[in-house]
């Protein structure tokens, strides 16, 4: 994902979570303004997490209670120039990883029953080569850095936006999820509740290989991956689509991708492990790939009977009807359609 667009020509986007995270209770913050170490619960286990833009200067509580979406994905976290190790929100030094930076948006959407999920990477640090694992060569550096944004904002999940070059360049894949087990391996030392999600493209036919390498890889260093979120857009291959369809009969074509790389799991195990992002109305490609209410409510009702871990959309700032016909913007969906109301058909997806 991008700050100007989320996916380019294999979009299609697969998150993979960790798995059984819960919304943090309200964190308290320390003296310096840091969430508290303790306390992180349980996110639900079948979530509604929309994407906010955190290049905007939006407000996520405001936009959170005006939408009522209570649980946000925060994109993006990257490193400011190619070769650092160092996290900053959007690679910009001016919004570092800190509690001064989405911490009191944080505290306020807690304290309302939600909580946030932070994403590293996105379609512009993968294409840059800002995208911490292949910035940074060091994995402990970058264990070091997924530690710091879960220490520092209290937080059970990280996203994972894994797309464009950060899909073939190898030793990134390898280290990232290298770094993964040595996460893990310290959450378990230090008793933290840790999740990753990986989210990565799709075709309707399924994962390109490189997207199978970066989950392969994963099981071979033992990184433990909660939820494989597919995007399911811009697929940019000319051919007509209806949206809903294609989003159930790529997710399963992931079910048969993780059956074979988890075999011993079972069938709902298996279910519960995957994720959908949609781009609401009019996508990057354009007409034929838009997105309606009515594939909405569709894939609302399809993830909830198929018990999938995680619903989302690409970005909770696009949920309104100001630009009818306008395709792939920041700030609106490209249909007639009331403010937040995307939003509401997805939010009675959340539940334990």
């Amino acid at each position: 994902m991008n700050a100007s667009r989320r996916w380019l020509v294999t979009a299609g986007a697969v998150a993979i979570a960790l798995t059984g995270m819960s919304a943090p209770a309200t964190a308290a913050a320390d003296a310096t303004g840091s969430a508290a170490a303790t306390s992180a619960s349980r996110l639900p286990s079948h979530l509604f997490t929309p994407y906010f833009e955190a290049y905007t200067t939006d407000s996520p509580s405001q936009l959170s209670n005006e939408s009522g979406a209570k649980y946000l994905t925060l994109a993006f976290l990257q490193t400011p120039s190619r070769g650092s190790c160092t996290i900053t929100w959007n690679g910009d030094p001016a919004t570092p990883v800190a509690w001064s930076t989405y911490g009191a948006d944080i505290a306020r959407i807690r304290a309302a029953g939600g909580d946030v999920i932070p994403s590293f990477g996105g379609y512009s640090a993968d294409h840059d080569g800002t995208e911490i694992a292949d910035s940074c060569t060091s994995i402990p550096a970058i264990a070091a850095a997924y530690e710091k944004v879960i220490t520092t904002y209290n937080v059970t999940r990280l996203d994972l936006d894994t797309e464009d070059r950060s899909l073939t360049d190898r030793a990134g894949i390898d280290r990232r999820n290298r770094a993964i087990k040595v996460v893990e391996d310290w959450a378990a030392r230090v008793h933290r509740l840790v999740q990753f999600v990986y989210t990565i493209p799709t075709n309707v036919v399924g994962l390109d290989p490189s997207g199978v390498h970066v989950l392969r890889s994963a099981v071979a260093h033992d990184a433990r991956i909660a939820i494989v979120n597919i995007m399911t857009f811009d697929y940019y291959d000319g051919l007509p689509h209806e949206m809903a369809d294609d989003t159930m009969t790529a997710a399963g074509h992931l079910y048969d991708t993780l059956h074979d790389l988890y075999p011993h799991k079972s069938p709902q195990s298996v279910w519960s492990m995957i994720g959908v992002t949609d781009m609401i109305g009019i996508d990057d490609y354009g007409p034929p790939e838009i997105f309606t209410l009515a594939d909405a409510r569709t894939v609302r009702a399809w993830a909830r009977d198929m018990g999938i871990a995680e619903l989302s959309y690409w970005a909770l700032e696009r949920d309104n009807g100001g630009c009818p016909g306008v395709a792939g913007s920041d700030s609106c969906s490209g249909l007639h359609q009331s403010t937040w109301q995307f939003t509401g058909i997805f939010n009675p997806f959340t539940h334990r």
